[in-house]
């Protein structure tokens, strides 16, 4: 059964922050290197964003120094302002319908096998920018045939309308974060709803019980172990395939603090526990991101890839 999202709603002024100094197993790699600086001219010749940058994504030394990277879609301008994200929001300019041809081009020239797309919040449209992620689903197949693909999609206030023209464009894996307990959404996220997100989750499922579904929860928030846990048996009520953990990092003072930092030992202990309740995969450490090791769950998963291209990405 779905925990009930108006439970028990924290006031920010009552969360307590433990200010404590970063542990020794959060080692996050400086960006640089050829590659690097290969893909960020080609980000700015094509005019396109990434979340690794707009986000301030730990792992962007890692992935950009191996040719991988996060496509930021429907421009940099977000508007919701969620508490932990640093992309900027405020009024968008108007979508560029050019966007998924330069996106598929980026994608063909980095040689991916496996492209993440995600993108900002369009609430001031009524689909949520949902045809752009279509297009460029249908862009990346036709350009660069062979390329996986998942889409990391904002909740699109619920709309299956939305939703659905997404997931006819028939992407390997359809994600959509949590981010946090439902006690914690309005502190955290505080335009968003958990009904919502329990919409796109489980309506993506079944408009196309092939798409993997995925789902990812931020710790370090103020939330509670069991709180986490069951979280983690909505989105296993809810027939989602693959679950990812991460700690959340503050990306500014201006950001909601860190009230604690996980160790390894209970990483490992939600990751046995997903398992346990039926989750696919499931990705929990330190600097686990939406899109971490997204290729391997591909390969090990998707039948739409196998359906498209005869067998699993490579």
């Amino acid at each position: 059964m779905a925990t009930n999202p108006t439970r028990d709603r924290v006031n920010p002024e009552k969360i307590n922050t433990i200010p404590t100094r970063r542990p020794d197993w959060i080692r996050v790699r400086a960006p640089g290197g050829e590659t690097y600086e290969w893909l960020q001219k080609l980000m700015r010749q094509k005019a396109l964003h990434t979340v690794c940058e707009e986000a301030g994504c730990p792992n962007m030394g890692e992935c950009w120094g191996s040719g991988t990277a996060t496509f930021l879609i429907l421009g940099d301008v977000c508007t919701r302002s969620c508490r932990f994200c640093d992309i900027k929001h405020g009024r968008p300019a108007e979508l560029d319908w050019a966007e998924p041809e330069r996106v598929a081009q980026a994608v063909k020239a980095m040689g991916l096998k496996h492209a993440v797309i995600t993108s900002v919040n369009r609430d001031e449209r009524p689909d949520g920018g949902a045809p752009i992620f279509a297009l460029v689903i249908q862009r990346i197949r036709e350009l660069h045939p062979g390329c996986s693909v998942e889409v990391l999609i904002p909740d699109f206030k619920g709309s299956i309308e939305a939703l659905k023209i997404v997931m006819d464009a028939r992407p390997e894996i359809l994600n959509h974060n949590v981010e946090t307990v439902p006690r914690l959404f309005k502190l955290v996220q505080p335009q968003d709803h958990y009904e919502w997100s329990q919409s796109v989750l489980t309506n993506a499922k079944k408009l196309d019980p092939e798409v993997l579904t995925k789902s990812g929860i931020m710790v370090g928030l103020g939330e509670k172990l069991d709180e986490v846990k069951e979280v983690m048996r909505d989105l296993r009520a809810w027939d989602v395939d693959i679950l990812t953990i991460g700690q959340y990092l503050q990306p500014s003072r201006k950001h909601l603090a860190i009230s604690r930092y996980y160790t390894m030992e209970e990483f490992a202990e939600l990751k046995a526990y997903g398992l346990s309740i039926g989750f696919k995969w499931v990705e929990s450490a330190p600097l686990v991101r939406s899109s971490y090791h997204a290729a391997e769950q591909v390969r090990a998963l998707s039948v739409v890839h196998h359906k498209l291209y005869g067998q699993p990405a490579t």
